[in-house]
């Protein structure tokens, strides 16, 4: 290839960090994308010189590699027929259900197997075109389970590091997969291997030993590489944050803090702005939020317009048939909702549809009073990060999960069980009930502990066990 580039650091991820945006003449540019990967692997990656390998957001043939905001971009084709097999099929219709507690039905089918093993293999070879010898390979997330050892086949020279974004699941669960041993050694094609929650490490580290008979040593697992040599990988947890000083920078300005005082006043001036934001999953809790809300409507507990509820619900996966559910089923419960207990002008739920910038974003965790976050289960959940960041005013309060790996950073919050829909509206009224002094009490402490544990420390600490995993290199392309 004419334009070749070998970096020392790679970045393998399903998506590149960029989308194309065409504008009405015609002509087009790469915008930084939406989403929690992209949002923190941004201050990762500034100042490094790296190569990031993933799919450009289009079906067809990949675009040329090129640099976008001091990053090598290496895009890998996917057709048409590999997003709805490899994408929607078994990565968001088998892999996903099964990694959430099956909380819909996950879907077995051999073409879409086949498939992913085809789209790994690809980003594989990707991966091995620009890694330096002897380079750091950091692959991201359950789209890419079979890529390390890929990689490993190809240049055992590299040190690689597979981190998970969402939770890994019970042996129970994963004992489903008809591929559970062809991933097990995909992932132990790794040096080390990165989780959200000690409970995934330990999920993983027990479904090598019980389902495909590895012997495990405290967080390590031994394997053997192809030559048969002997090989230990690690596995632990590293939760993820979010660059804590350059969203708390944003949420200062005047601009956003503006913006925070319009949206209050565009919403009627309610004594309660109550908000959830979300991507449109059914791991999210929605569903039961929105019951939460409209049972304490019907009781009288709370009552619009004194309080309003935004729920901005981000479009996600819209041709898979799960999502089509859920969104008829949201917009139905909000739609009744706002009929029994909106007044004209004055609807009792805000429901927005779409995406938003990070300002507007910043400004909309400065106008709430009550932050629901609800997932009934969610790997980490950076939204419950980014609210108390944005909450320099030590106002607020955050109402979270306890299936959420948020939860076990963020103890000062007021904790749920979302299946309890009764406990649920407990914890929304203690957290609107708790006097102010307790609640900035409260939010102090959870400022603190993510001031303390951002994206940066989440990254060195990942990038340290990779360095210091046990590793023993061999020729490239031997």
């Amino acid at each position: 290839m004419s334009d070749q580039r070998s970096y020392d650091l790679v970045i393998a991820a399903n998506r590149l960090p960029v989308d194309r945006v065409v504008a009405p003449n015609g002509s087009s540019q790469w915008h930084r994308s939406p989403g929690g990967l992209v949002t923190a692997m941004d201050s990762v990656m500034r100042g490094r010189d790296g190569a990031w390998v993933g799919w450009a957001g289009e079906p067809g043939e990949a675009p040329a590699p090129f640099a976008e905001a001091g990053m090598w971009l290496h895009p890998v084709p996917l057709d048409a027929q590999e997003l709805e097999t490899y994408y929607e099929g078994f990565s968001n219709d088998t892999l996903w259900p099964i990694y959430h507690d099956v909380i819909v039905p996950a879907h077995f089918h051999r073409e879409w197997w086949q498939a992913y093993e085809r789209v790994n293999e690809r980003f594989a070879e990707a991966v091995c075109e620009v890694a330096a010898p002897g380079a750091k390979v950091w692959i991201h997330d359950y789209q890419l389970q079979l890529v390390p050892a890929l990689v490993r086949r190809r240049r055992p020279d590299v040190r690689i590091g597979w981190f998970n974004h969402i939770p890994f699941p019970p042996v129970e669960l994963f004992a489903q997969l008809p591929w559970r041993s062809q991933i097990i050694e995909g992932l132990l094609g790794a040096d080390y291997l990165g989780f959200q929650r000690v409970a995934d490490a330990q999920n993983f580290l027990r479904a090598a030993r019980r389902l495909d008979g590895r012997a495990t040593r405290g967080d390590t697992v031994v394997t053997r590489d192809p030559d048969g040599a002997e090989r230990v990988v690690r596995a632990s947890a590293v939760p993820i944050s979010i660059d804590y000083a350059d969203l708390e920078s944003l949420a200062r300005s005047e601009a956003v803090q503006e913006r925070a005082r319009q949206i209050r006043t565009s919403l009627g001036e309610p004594e309660v702005v109550m908000l959830g934001v979300d991507r449109l999953d059914y791991t999210k809790g929605i569903r039961h939020r929105l019951k939460a809300y409209e049972e304490l409507l019907a009781e009288g507990t709370l009552r619009p317009p004194e309080v309003t509820f935004v729920q901005v619900a981000t479009p996600s996966r819209e041709r898979v048939a799960a999502y089509k559910r859920l969104r008829t089923e949201v917009e139905t419960t909000v739609g009744r909702i706002n009929g029994t207990y909106g007044t004209l002008g004055s609807p009792a739920v805000h429901y927005l549809h779409h995406s938003y910038p990070r300002e507007e974003m910043a400004a909309l965790f400065q106008a709430a009073d009550v932050m629901l976050v609800t997932p009934l289960r969610d790997g980490m959940n950076l939204v419950a990060k980014e609210y108390v960041t944005c909450r320099h005013d030590t106002g607020g309060a955050l109402v979270l999960s306890e299936f959420t790996g948020a939860w076990h950073e963020l103890h000062q919050s007021f904790v749920c069980n979302p299946h309890d829909i009764e406990g649920l509206k407990q914890t929304i009224l203690r957290a609107l009930r708790t006097d102010d002094k307790e609640r900035r009490r409260l939010m102090r402490a959870l400022r603190r502990r993510v001031a303390d544990n951002d994206v940066q420390r989440w990254a060195d600490r990942f990038l340290t066990n990779l360095d210091t995993a046990p590793h023993k290199p061999g020729r490239k392309g031997a």
